[in-house]
């Protein structure tokens, strides 16, 4: 069953030039049935002014939430995202994922009930990343000849899901796995996140959290779907964040894995 209405959740955080790629990507999708909804980790002004240029050349609805910057609260910006949006269908994209033009397409052709779809992703370099936002460079019109000679230059870390793009078959698996779960590239219905009440804000600091939503989902019986070779997006280089909270985060996801958890003890619902 494909999705009605897709909303497209795209996170940030003091990044008005990735933002802005980003969303002029999704302005420029082959499917145009959707929205877009900037969830805005405590951005300043610059942001701001950034949303608004974009806002004012939309070809499709965009809407701004934001939070105080209190720390690194993606589980929040998120949150706050997806009860703003009006999709059954939900793509979590980060603000400096940068989507192919058939982004939106590609998903919702993988969109099944009872699913989510894990992203994948191609890692850009520093140097690669800098000359694109530099040059405000047109991923999207990146030939295979060139992604080829960018690939041998080291600017992308792999090539081959760009230029050899694989059907949906075999890409579901009922057993579980820890291997790419990332919440930057990550389509899950609105239902299913109801069920399981969203990402859990009482996470601190970075990391983990988008695994503990995947761990509950497939404890409620949501089912992993690989998007790989289909919904690739350009991750620019950023530096790693503070990863203090890791450790303890991730101890907290794999007893949630053992107790077969649910419900976010703080999320949708609060």
């Amino acid at each position: 069953m494909s999705p009605a209405t897709i909303s497209v959740i795209i996170t940030t955080y003091n990044r008005p030039d990735a933002l802005t790629v980003v969303v002029e990507a999704c302005y420029a999708q082959d499917d145009r049935d959707f929205e877009i909804i900037i969830a805005d980790d405590g951005s300043g002004h610059n942001t701001q002014q950034a949303v608004a240029a974009l806002q004012a050349r939309a070809p499709v609805p965009l809407r701004h939430v934001w939070q105080e910057d209190l720390g690194f609260r993606a589980a929040r910006a998120r949150n706050l995202g997806t009860l703003d949006a009006r999709g059954d269908y939900i793509i979590f994209l980060d603000g400096d994922c940068v989507p192919q033009r058939n982004f939106i397409s590609r998903h919702r052709k993988l969109a099944q009930r009872g699913h989510l779809v894990q992203g994948s992703r191609i890692l850009l370099s520093e140097q690669a990343t800098a000359r694109v936002l530099a040059q405000h460079l047109d991923l999207q019109r990146l030939g295979a000849a060139e992604l080829l000679g960018w690939r041998a230059g080291g600017a992308l870390n792999k090539v081959l899901p760009l230029l050899l793009p694989l059907p949906d078959l075999g890409r579901t698996s009922k057993r579980f796995t820890w291997r790419r779960i990332k919440s930057c590239n990550l389509a899950v219905w609105r239902s299913d996140l109801d069920l399981v009440n969203g990402f859990d804000e009482s996470f601190q600091g970075w990391g983990h959290e988008d695994a503990d939503l995947v761990v509950r989902l497939y404890n409620a019986g949501v089912m992993r779907k690989d998007g790989a070779y289909a919904t690739e997006v350009f991750h620019l280089w950023h530096r790693e964040n503070a990863r203090d909270q890791e450790t303890s985060n991730r101890a907290l996801v794999m007893q949630r894995a053992a107790d077969r958890t649910i419900l976010a003890v703080k999320g949708l619902r609060a």
